[in-house]
C-alpha cells in the first residue's frame, strides 16, 4: 500500500475532528445532519485529492462490510472519508528526525545514485598511452639509424683545407634556406626577426583555430599556416641549393651547372 505523507494525514485529523464536533451538534435532529454533510463533503474535498477520496471511500465500504444506506450514515461516509485514508495504511516502520516518513528515494535524485546514459569521450591520458607510443618510436628510430649508419657511409667530404676555400662556399642542406634570407636581408632581420615571427605563429596556431575536428576542410586556418611556412623555407632552400654558383651568384643549374653537395 502507498505511504500517506505527513501533511495529508494532519488535514485528515483536523477533518476528522471538525466532523466530530459538527456530528455532536447536529445530534438533535437529521435534517441538521442532512445539512451539514454537504459543507463538510466539501470542506473535505477541498483539501484532500479525489483519488485518496475514493480509495478511503472503498477502504471503508471494504470494512464495513457494503457501508450504510441510512440518512445518518451520509454523514459519516463524506466528513469520514479524511479519517478513513488515515486507516487505509498501516504506519511506517520508522520515522525521521522530526517525524518524517518520506522514503529514501523520494529525496535523492537518481542521477546522484545511478548513471542512466553513458558520456562518450574521446580523450585519453598522456601516460602511460601517448609517451609509452613515442618511446617506442624513438626506440624504433634510433634501432633504425644505428644499423643504417653500419652498413652505409656518409658522405663525408675530404679534409677541410684552410688554403682552399670552396667557392661556393655552402652550408648543409637544412640550413640553406636561412643562408638565402641572409643573402637577401641584414643578419638581425635574416636570423632572428623572420624566423623568431614564424615560430611564435605556430605556437599561436593551436590557440587561435580551437576547432577540435581532424578534418582538413575543417582546419583551414592552421592548414594554411602551416603550408605557407613549409612552402616558404622549401622555396628558399631549393633556390640555394640548386640556382647558387660561384660567389654565391643566381645561375641557371641546366646551363652553368649544379653546384649542390650534402
Amino acid at each position: 500500500m502507498t505511504e500517506i505523507p505527513e501533511h495529508l494525514r494532519k488535514r485528515a485529523e483536523e477533518a476528522r475532528q471538525k466532523a466530530a464536533a459538527k456530528k455532536a451538534e447536529a445530534a438533535g435532529g437529521d435534517d441538521a445532519a442532512a445539512d451539514s454533510a454537504p459543507a463538510a463533503g466539501d470542506e473535505a474535498s477541498s483539501r484532500i485529492p479525489a483519488h485518496l477520496l475514493e480509495r478511503s471511500k472503498a477502504a471503508k465500504a471494504k470494512a464495513a462490510g457494503g457501508g450504510d444506506s441510512g440518512g445518518g450514515g451520509a454523514v459519516d461516509t463524506t466528513a469520514g472519508a479524511a479519517a478513513a485514508v488515515a486507516t487505509a495504511a498501516p504506519p511506517p516502520s520508522a520515522t525521521g528526525p522530526q517525524g518524517h516518513t518520506q522514503r529514501l528515494l523520494t529525496v535523492v535524485k537518481a542521477g546522484s545514485i545511478q548513471d542512466v546514459k553513458a558520456t562518450p569521450t574521446d580523450k585519453v591520458h598522456v601516460w602511460p598511452h601517448l609517451i609509452a607510443v613515442e618511446f617506442v618510436s624513438a626506440l624504433a628510430i634510433t634501432a633504425f639509424t644505428l644499423i643504417f649508419s653500419i652498413f652505409v657511409n656518409a658522405p663525408l667530404l675530404a679534409l677541410a683545407n684552410v688554403n682552399d676555400t670552396p667557392n661556393p662556399a655552402k652550408a648543409p642542406w637544412y640550413f640553406l634556406g636561412l643562408q638565402e634570407l641572409l643573402v637577401m636581408f641584414h643578419p638581425m632581420v635574416a636570423g632572428v626577426t623572420i624566423p623568431g615571427m614564424g615560430i611564435f605563429l605556430l605556437i599561436l596556431a593551436p590557440y587561435i583555430d580551437r576547432n577540435p575536428s581532424n578534418k582538413p576542410e575543417d582546419r583551414k586556418f592552421a592548414i594554411s599556416l602551416f603550408t605557407v611556412q613549409l612552402m616558404f623555407w622549401a622555396v628558399l632552400t631549393i633556390i640555394s641549393s640548386f640556382f647558387r654558383g660561384p660567389g654565391y651568384n643566381f645561375i641557371m643549374p641546366w646551363t652553368d651547372g649544379l653546384f649542390f653537395e650534402l
